[in-house]
């Protein structure tokens, strides 16, 4: 369930583009996995939602873009 396989490649493949300068997305930070609400009690285990948060960074030269955010795979260019 983890993106953060996802991420390094897109990022390795330099297909997840800065915004700003239209350039790969060099690097990322704090990656951080959540679950937004847990109900345990007798016989119920259950997690309403998953999702990540994760700091990218441009990096290029020239540009000094850096975004936390839920959404990192909306960043990569599709081919």
């Amino acid at each position: 369930m983890s993106l953060e396989p996802k991420i390094k490649e897109a990022i390795a493949n330099k297909k997840m583009i800065c915004p700003t300068c239209k350039k790969p997305i060099l690097k990322y930070d704090k990656y951080a996995e959540t679950i937004d609400s847990v109900r345990e009690g007798f016989n119920i285990d259950t997690v309403d939602s998953y999702g990540v948060r994760v700091t990218l960074i441009c990096a290029n030269e020239g540009c000094a873009w850096k975004e936390r955010t839920e959404y990192p795979m909306e960043y990569v260019l599709e081919e």
